[in-house]
């Protein structure tokens, strides 16, 4: 597919804020499945580029002048195939990091218990997916119960999340099974469900050795296909996410994000 993507995000602030830093992760990269016909975004003052830890394409910005809102917009097309597995380069962090928790994927032994028929004892594609269905299975898509803060252990308890809350608690499960397993930020293609278009998977690693991860979208309970946009890949969230920063002053936030995908002849 040909995709049009453009993803706008305000804030705006009852009271000026004095200093604040930006950190953006998106930029689509070119990887199997995807190759970007054209990207720009337009922030409100020029940021400095750079590649992570993780390979992601990283935008950073500083504003030292007092404001009351800002505005971040990314635009741009990309083309799209069938495709979910994925080959590490040289310089990419190893598997073994990524079998880590971090606070918002570490199970809990009731969560352990509650899932451990469904847990895979090898990383095959088949195993995973089973673990996939399961979590899918228990933890209703339901938009505003949980935010980018949310644990997996907070989303199991109340039975309900959304895509973000099905990827932690995946990666905590694969993890806690020995299986490498990565965080991927991006979007979806849904014509008929424009909620979706703001989306997360993950990754699991299906070879150590050579490197090899295949791709696995829980809120669907699939492997990844030419819907799938990748934006960015971390730990968790937080390492991936596609807007964060920290600021001083401001008082309260409000924050409006929009998100349109239209698919081109």
């Amino acid at each position: 597919m040909h995709l049009k993507i453009r993803h706008r995000t305000e804030y705006r602030y009852e009271k000026p804020v004095r200093y604040s830093i930006q950190e953006l992760r998106l930029t689509p990269p070119t990887v199997a499945g995807q190759q970007i016909d054209k990207w720009k975004i337009s922030t409100p003052i020029k940021a400095s580029n750079s590649i992570d830890t993780f390979g992601n394409a990283c935008s950073v910005f500083v504003q030292e002048t007092p404001y009351t809102s800002m505005m971040i917009e990314a635009e741009g097309a990309v083309y799209t195939q069938d495709a979910f597995e994925f080959i590490d380069d040289a310089k990419a962090v190893s598997p073994y990091y990524l079998l880590q928790q971090t606070n918002l994927t570490e199970p809990t032994e009731e969560m352990l218990d509650y899932f451990s028929y469904s847990l895979p004892k090898k990383n095959t594609v088949d195993q995973v997916l089973k673990l996939a269905e399961a979590v899918q299975g228990l933890i209703v898509y339901s938009p505003g119960q949980t935010n980018f803060a949310t644990t997996a252990v907070q989303s199991f308890a109340m039975k309900s999340g959304v895509c973000q809350d099905h990827a932690h608690m995946m990666l905590g499960l694969c993890r806690a099974s020995h299986i490498p397993a990565r965080y991927v930020s991006g979007y979806f293609f849904a014509e008929e469900s424009p909620n979706l278009a703001s989306h997360a998977w993950i990754d699991f690693c299906s070879d150590i050795e050579k490197g090899i991860w295949t791709s696995v979208d829980i809120t669907h309970a699939c492997l990844i296909d030419s819907r799938h946009i990748r934006l960015a890949i971390g730990r968790d969230y937080y390492s991936a996410a596609p807007v964060k920063g920290v600021r001083t002053g401001g008082g309260g936030e409000e924050l409006s994000a929009n998100i349109s995908i239209q698919q081109l002849a």
